[in-house]
């Protein structure tokens, strides 16, 4: 298959497996003309759905206005690994937010991806959802310290995580790149462009208007509300809730230099044989690693393995930019041997923030934004942006499960591209010589 596109190119989806094996449809026609809402949401990402969906079973009136279409950005095309847990361990956690808050964030975490399975269900989502179990995988002895103590963390609160050690780890991930893994079965896999389409379809049972090729191009004060303008339409709204994450423009002074856009490279081979498959992942769990440039790897419904890793800064034209990804999958699973070309591959942005913490920012009264998910947005932007639209329904702040935080420019943030491609470079020599 031919995958060379601006993967930017907000005039159509991006091709990748997850395009070409959804289930789920959903189409609508843009929002035209003049209307009022309770609330004005800015961005068709898993956040953004979830938040709609969330307020308007609460009896919100909800408008969603998406660039493109739903689950066009990262939401439509990450790895489809739904992971529990902030990038934090539970203890950091408690150590940063006090013992009362920190524990509950913990617990909000850890029960994340319920959330997404509770929706799945709820809403009949047709995305090859399993919940199969997630691994992490240590690809070095010097790692193994701190993944087993996250995983007695995590013990000590009731998870039902565990740690496999050599054969037993190698045998689980069907490769001999890793020493150990933490086994958390809270984890799954799904198909993310079919689940976007699928909250979107239920948002708009619930009674929200989700409205694509709405590209918002001003938000402004309008009395005690806002005025959100489209190409096509204007949009009056008590509230507005800006989730656009890795896709994050100029609409709002300084939003966008607080997070790092990261691209994702992902590849998916041709369907293995059935033998090969067995291999591979053999209990259908998905993986990342702990290398600080991590690789994550997974079996899709027909046998595909599908690896992604880090890329490039700019967004892909052709397959010749994948080749680090490629070897990735030759180096984790040497028993696949040459795959040539992908029969997919694809990328998108990842939005990093400089504590790995989601971000809450209402910088006015009436207006939230909410952002940077850190790899992790199939579980936590759905779990944040169902508390985000509770929480802008009913006006009650402890719905929100992390405090809002001012905007912080990352300083120097114009010159991003080269310090993102020097610590990648530091990075990448720390994970070769096993640090």
């Amino acid at each position: 298959m031919s995958s060379i596109s601006q993967m930017a190119d907000t005039s159509r989806l991006p091709p990748s497996l997850w395009a070409a094996t959804a289930q789920e449809t959903f189409s609508a026609e843009p929002l035209e003309g003049s209307h009022t809402f309770d609330i004005a949401i800015i961005g068709g990402g898993f956040a953004g759905l979830s938040a709609a969906l969330e307020a308007a079973q609460a009896g919100a009136s909800v408008a969603v206005l998406e660039a493109a279409e739903p689950g066009w950005g990262a939401s439509g095309r990450n790895g489809g690994q739904v992971i529990p847990g902030f990038k934090w361990d539970p203890d950091e956690l408690v150590a940063k937010f006090g013992v009362e808050a920190g524990e509950r964030l913990v617990d909000f975490a850890g029960r994340a991806p319920d959330k997404v399975f509770e929706l799945i269900e709820q809403h009949s989502i047709k995305c090859q959802a399993e919940r199969t179990g997630w691994l992490q995988g240590v690809h070095n002895k010097a790692t193994l310290p701190a993944v087993e103590a996250r995983c007695r963390q995590w013990q000590s609160r009731g998870a039902p995580v565990r740690m496999v050690h050599g054969d037993e780890a190698r045998a689980l991930i069907g490769s001999p790149a890793y020493v150990a893994a933490m086994v958390e079965p809270r984890g799954s896999r799904l198909n993310p462009l079919s689940y976007a389409r699928g909250l979107a379809r239920a948002a708009r049972a619930a009674g929200a208007v989700v409205s694509p090729r709405s590209p918002v191009t001003a938000l402004e004060r309008n009395g005690a509300g806002w005025r959100v303008k489209t190409g096509r339409a204007e949009v009056s709204a008590g509230k507005v809730l800006v989730a656009t994450n890795g896709y994050t423009g100029d609409l709002w002074p300084s939003l966008r230099q607080t997070i790092i856009p990261v691209a994702s490279f992902i590849v998916a081979t041709k369907p293995l044989s059935h033998n090969l498959r067995r291999t591979i992942l053999p209990e259908g769990h998905v993986i990342s690693d702990t290398r600080r440039l991590l690789t994550y790897s997974r079996l899709d419904p027909e046998g595909r393995l599908v690896v992604g890793a880090r890329g490039k800064w700019q967004d892909p034209m052709g397959v010749a930019e994948f080749a680090h990804v490629i070897k990735s999958v030759r180096d984790l699973f040497p028993q696949v041997g040459d795959i040539g070309e992908p029969e997919f591959y694809w990328s998108g942005r990842v939005a990093i923030t400089p504590d790995y913490l989601p971000h809450v920012h209402e910088p006015e009264p009436g207006l939230a934004m909410l952002l940077g998910f850190n790899g992790r947005g199939v579980a936590m932007a759905t779990a944040m942006g169902g508390a985000a639209g509770r929480y802008l329904a009913s006006g009650i702040r402890d719905d929100l499960p992390l405090p809002s935080s001012g905007i912080a420019p990352i300083p120097f943030h114009g010159a991003r591209r080269m310090y993102v491609a020097a610590a990648s470079a530091w990075y990448r020599m720390l994970d070769g010589f096993g640090v």
